[in-house]
């Protein structure tokens, strides 16, 4: 869901990277030494899931998987976020450098929403709301970026409207796809290392 270098307007533009950059340091402030490999992971799982992509005029439709991101790192999920765009940018030309700083915001804010929301998953101890809950987390941070980056072109040209819809609109496939992936993540992780569930509110 990478907008295209040159596109968006200088505003936005600075906009964009100043609260990227607001985030990025707080995230790399609440990062320990010992978060650094799942960062890691995490950041490198970002950067493949979003290389096969369908363009759709300035922008383009791919997996994110930042709901799952931003449910395992919190904060952290901004440095992530931007070093696997960053690499994307240099490497392979998807999104662009002065677009990063958006792009950044726009993938990472809903994961840190996300994160938030996943948190209510402690009121009930059965599996099936942690299900759920993992579901919308995933959802919702599809759906936020969708919206995020519809916003992004509207501001930056009003002439973007029909893109901006059918961004979000072509979207609704992946909305679903990456909420049953949070799932079937959660689960592995309860399963696995479920101390990384248990470490949320500290993130």
């Amino acid at each position: 869901m990478h907008i295209s270098e040159g596109v968006l307007s200088a505003p936005v533009l600075f906009g964009g990277g100043l609260f990227s950059a607001v985030g990025v340091a707080v995230g790399l402030k609440k990062m320990k030494d010992q978060d650094i490999p799942k960062t890691a992971i995490v950041s490198a799982a970002l950067f493949v899931a979003s290389l096969i992509h369908v363009p759709i005029g300035p922008t383009s439709i791919h997996l994110l998987l930042n709901g799952i991101a931003g449910i395992m790192l919190g904060w952290q999920v901004f440095p992530a976020v931007l070093i696997a765009l960053f690499l994307q940018s240099i490497l392979f030309q998807f999104g662009g450098i002065t677009a990063l700083g958006v792009n950044t915001l726009n993938v990472a804010l809903p994961a840190i929403i996300a994160h938030q929301f996943f948190k209510i998953y402690d009121l009930n101890n059965s599996r099936v709301f942690l299900g759920t809950v993992a579901f919308f987390s995933g959802a919702l941070a599809v759906f936020l970026t969708a919206v995020m980056v519809a916003v992004s072109l509207f501001f930056t040209n009003q002439s973007f409207l029909e893109i901006a819809k059918l961004t979000i609109i072509s979207h609704v496939p992946v909305i679903i796809i990456e909420g049953i992936i949070s799932v079937f993540v959660v689960f592995a992780i309860e399963k696995i290392k479920p101390i990384i569930l248990e470490e949320l509110d500290k993130k």
